[in-house]
């Protein structure tokens, strides 16, 4: 058996975000079922796009996985080496954000950069691996499984050369809940485009019409509940002064769904939802920081004047006519390879082919340097910049001196680097929030296991809505909530989603477990990890006496996803606060803790952030101000809000 490993993937269920989505569409809170409001969230590890090693089994490749900071020394200039070349950006973490930001400052912008990462690959959370053996060739990933499809993902696959590597899901497959010990599809269309995919979504066989009259996830007083505040209205936020104010007070997703689309809706859908995008907990997790989309339907509602009661419907269809709006004002480039917004997506080797790519790009240039962990930045003397120190593979260190730099490590790598440059930056990502007991930004562990089936070993049963037989995996996958005693968070149907991904006469499913609320699957060993989902498994999917599985990978992510929880959006600003405190200007602290978790939301950081790192190059070329210029529409958005994808647990950075 040979076993092929690229780079590290990321954790999410884009299909399943979709999906909610268009529930939520329906409630009042996304219209649709272009909505992009939770279809960010389906990538979150990425695999470098080098080629692929070959190696036996029986071999460890061990890469370095961590971003600690390490000590920090004032070492003395004969222990470090100094380059006199003046970059124009230093682009400090290779997840995703960090790499598309570095290719587009290159590519799109013809500066001159250079990108360090500690790891020993580009892609971050994102890890795609192939396993070939007897029964044929596995390709898997362990991290996230996919993408929410973008015109940014489109656009950067397109740049690299990589655009004809691009799949996509059958738009027509559902995901499922798992709720009663049977499979419930969430509302789909048949993948129309325009006014006719609407009426799919609406009207068609799995449509919403037919979710709310014939479907039995929720009772009939859930559906007339949810009804009430979709069309209806809800009770205002709660506030001091008791009006409508939405910004009065900062509510958890689960007080946000049940205030106003009640209970069933919370416990059945939204919950497995949060714990399949977030890994998180819907009782400490900010609406407002977590789904700022959602949330902000709303407000929009409030603003129709007639609808004084705030039906979200309304504030959805709303919202719904200003994507359009955007979407035709910005059409996609013709020589783009057809795109359908929010479908899910991949690369036919795995999601690594994008940063791989990169690595290609910038790699022989000299552009990216692997396995180099910041220790800390300080002003150059001259104030032209800055100089970052490194500690390197060789067991020296390196200083980089760079005009402008941009960091877009994990919140828990940040540690003491950016004090002598951002003074109370150290206190303020290890301060403590009382009202949840939370030191800093929580990263949960989640440990991502895939395995493959024989079809023989999945049940024979029918499945609802004419969607076929069970052992076929009709769907995207399944969301277990956590009121049905399944520890599995859930379950992707990789198999179902793209081809070519196992031999015929095989399933492969990519488990996701841990989170918030199971931490203990941080110390567990591998094996009973893989016990814990084949007993889950056993009990969603399979026959009782179904074969031991093949067991393709099993990676556990210590700190998996930042949690966007009560306080979140108050350290967001006071960090802004300190970069603008900064008069120097040129340096920002970016990350999937600040400009979302999803895969599009760090490719669409890339492009963002690049144009800003340019603005202020030029201003400053210019002699004009060198302080940070203020973030355009889309990364002033994106640095306070993150978007949420289904299904997809981890997430790039």
């Amino acid at each position: 058996m040979k076993s092929i490993t690229a780079a590290a993937p990321t954790t999410t269920m884009t299909t399943t975000t979709k999906t909610t989505t268009l529930l939520l569409m329906f409630l009042g809170c996304i219209s649709g079922p272009n909505a992009a409001g939770l279809s960010n969230v389906a990538s979150a590890f990425v695999i470098p796009s080098s080629p692929v090693v070959v190696v036996p089994t029986t071999s460890a490749v061990k890469t370095r996985r961590g971003h600690a900071i390490g000590t920090i020394l004032r070492a003395s200039s004969s222990s470090s080496e100094t380059e006199d070349h003046l970059y124009d950006c230093l682009v400090v973490g290779g997840g995703i954000s960090g790499s598309t930001l570095a290719h587009n400052l290159y590519k799109a912008h013809g500066l001159d950069v250079i990108l360090c990462e500690s790891r020993d690959y580009l892609g971050g959370n994102v890890i795609s691996a192939k396993l070939v053996d007897d029964d044929g060739t596995f390709i898997y990933e362990k991290g996230p499984n996919s993408f929410a499809t973008s015109a940014s993902i489109v656009r950067i696959s397109h740049e690299l050369g990589i655009q004809d590597e691009l799949v996509f899901a059958n738009e027509s497959l559902p995901p499922w809940v798992n709720h009663g010990g049977r499979l419930h599809p969430l509302p789909k269309g048949n993948g129309g485009k325009g006014p006719k995919g609407q009426l799919e979504l609406l009207f068609g066989p799995n449509g919403i019409a037919k979710f709310a009259l014939a479907g039995d996830l929720l009772t009939w007083p859930g559906k007339i509940r949810a009804g009430m505040g979709a069309f209806l209205g809800h009770l205002p936020p709660p506030s001091s002064n008791g009006g409508d104010d939405v910004n009065a007070k900062e509510e958890t997703i689960k007080e946000w769904v049940i205030r106003i689309l009640g209970d069933e809706v919370f416990y059945r859908i939204i919950d497995p939802f949060v714990s399949g995008v977030y890994a998180g907990d819907p009782e400490t997790l900010s609406m407002k920081a977590a789904l700022p989309k959602i949330a902000r339907i709303e407000q929009k509602s409030y603003d129709i004047s007639w609808n004084k009661f705030g039906a979200l419907f309304y504030g959805g269809l709303a919202r719904q006519v200003e994507l359009t709006r955007e979407r035709k004002a910005d059409p996609p480039d013709p020589n783009w390879v057809e795109f359908e917004y929010g479908n899910p997506g991949s690369y036919r080797g795995g999601l690594s082919t994008l940063p791989n790519a990169i690595m290609d790009e910038l790699g022989p240039e000299g552009r990216a340097k692997l396995g180099w962990t910041l220790t800390n930045i300080v002003r150059r003397d001259d104030e032209d910049g800055y100089v970052a120190t490194f500690d390197v593979p060789d067991g020296g260190r390196r200083r980089i001196n760079a005009r402008t730099i941009v960091t877009t490590l994990p919140a828990h790598a940040v540690g003491n680097a950016l004090e002598d440059v951002l003074p109370g930056s150290s206190d303020l990502f290890a301060r403590v929030r009382d009202d949840i007991k939370r030191r800093g930004i929580y990263y949960p562990p989640v440990a991502a296991v895939t395995l493959a089936y024989p079809k023989s070993s999945f049940r024979d049963i029918d499945m609802p809505n004419g969607f076929g037989k069970l052992r076929d995996l009709p769907g995207f996958g399944m969301l277990n909530p956590r009121s049905e005693g399944v520890r599995t968070l859930g379950t992707l149907w990789s198999s179902s989603l793209f081809p070519g991904r196992c031999p015929a006469g095989y399933n492969v499913l990519l488990n996701y477990i841990g989170g918030s609320r199971d931490p203990a699957i941080g110390a567990m060993p591998e094996d009973e990890i893989i016990d814990a989902v084949d007993r889950d498994l056993r009990r969603t999917l399979l026959v009782p006496d179904a074969s031991p599985p093949k067991v393709l990978g099993v990676k556990v992510w210590p700190t998996a996803i930042p949690q966007y929880e009560l306080g979140h959006l108050d350290l967001m600003s006071e960090l802004k606060g300190m970069e603008d405190a900064n008069a120097m200007g040129g340096l920002w602290v970016c990350g999937n803790y600040r400009t979302g978790v999803a895969f599009p939301d760090c490719v669409n950081f890339g492009y963002d952030q690049a144009n800003r790192v340019a603005m202020h190059l030029t201003k400053k070329r210019n002699g004009r101000t060198s302080a940070n210029p203020p973030a355009g529409k889309k990364l002033a958005e994106n640095m306070q809000d993150t978007t949420a994808n289904p299904l997809p647990f981890f997430v790039s950075r």
